[in-house]
């Protein structure tokens, strides 16, 4: 925590910014390594080249905020109290009056802009942004292991579900069935909502589970994730019920080869836009192109879609420490689809897949 908070005062002497307040729980969580859920209550971190660093929290969460290992000053407020003015009062008490403060413009609201401009009158606004996504793109080795246990659990999750199928059996049911295993295993959280989609459905990569039963001939799309001590999996896995028709078996074959392109593309200072492009050219030329409807995948850490976007016209380089999804895609309308996603974590020797679970067709009986 603290070689972080010294990184971003770096960054912000060198981005000639005076202060930054970082508002967003999965920031904070990052500036401070405690984990909570706001609400509507205000959590907030206040950086300065002035004087030491200082975090916003709602009076019941001090002493767990102290818990997690935050050794500095401490705002703490009762809910009928502002605590921008007690930042303001703070403020005063150390005669700092910061000419320049960086916001994170894709989390403050403009409700929130007014009261911490109401304390900050004569400030001039800037992103904070791009400097916060910098500094978590590349994630620790700590992370990388958080990041690895994380995804053994997204493994597991998949093996309870494939278990799980059967005829007549729903598609919630099975979810049903895959969060209980995990909470059974100390997972409180998922990274977000978990999916299993049948039939038909499966031609929308974003579908909405419900009670549909499975039967024979669906293919089956799971996707999942897991949080683990503040840190997310994601992982897609299709199988067949029963049996397969040969485009299905088609579709699935070109999906996992496109992946398998796309992974083995992803090298040191390759471009991102061209792991996209790997995997993409492959399902065109296969003739499945118009039925790729979405980027290669997203960086991964504290959040489950975190900077860097992989579209094919990104040219950010591939570099030790990043961490993203590789999951490309084939949706047919009205008939069904396939996708195959894992987690990739680039390391001073090349790409390593931190999701284990068996990629080969499965036809489940």
């Amino acid at each position: 925590m603290t070689n972080r908070l010294d990184t971003l005062l770096g960054e912000l002497k060198k981005h000639n910014l005076d202060s930054m307040l970082v508002t967003s729980a999965a920031n904070f969580y990052y500036l401070s390594n405690y984990y909570t859920d706001p609400h509507e209550r205000v959590i907030a971190v206040y950086i300065s080249r002035d004087h030491d660093p200082l975090l916003i929290v709602p009076a019941m969460e001090k002493e767990d905020a102290k818990n997690a290992g935050w050794e500095y000053e401490i705002i703490a407020y009762n809910d009928h109290e502002s605590p921008w003015a007690l930042f303001q009062q703070l403020l005063k008490r150390n005669n700092s009056k910061p000419e320049s403060v960086a916001v994170e413009h894709n989390h403050l609201t403009l409700e929130r802009y007014e009261q911490v401009k109401s304390v900050l009158p004569d400030a001039t606004f800037h992103d904070a942004q791009e400097i916060l996504a910098n500094l978590r793109v590349i994630k620790s080795s700590e992370e990388y292991a958080l990041l690895k246990e994380a995804a053994r659990f997204a493994d597991f999750g998949i093996e309870t579900g494939i278990k799980a199928i059967n005829e007549g059996a729903g598609e919630l049911e099975i979810i049903a069935k895959i969060e209980y295993e995990l909470k059974k295993q100390g997972i409180q959280q998922m990274s977000f909502s978990t999916m299993a989609l049948s039939g038909a459905k499966t031609a929308s990569p974003h579908g909405t589970p419900s009670m549909k039963k499975i039967e024979k001939g669906d293919l089956v799309l799971f996707d999942l994730g897991v949080i683990y001590e503040g840190y997310c999996s994601d992982i897609t896995r299709t199988v067949a019920y029963k049996s397969i028709s040969p485009e299905q078996e088609s579709i699935y074959n070109t999906v996992l080869e496109a992946e398998t392109q796309a992974i083995t593309s992803s090298k040191q200072g390759t471009a991102v836009g061209d792991v996209d492009l790997a995997a993409r050219n492959h399902i065109d030329k296969k003739g499945y192109g118009e039925y790729f409807i979405h980027r290669i995948g997203h960086g991964l850490g504290i959040e489950t879609h975190e900077y860097p976007s992989m579209h094919s016209q990104n040219k950010l380089p591939l570099k030790t420490g990043m961490c993203y999804t590789i999951e490309p895609g084939i949706y047919v309308p009205g008939q069904g689809g396939v996708r195959i996603e894992d987690m990739v974590f680039m390391s001073d020797s090349g790409a390593e897949t931190l999701t284990k679970f068996p990629k080969e067709l499965q036809i489940v009986d």
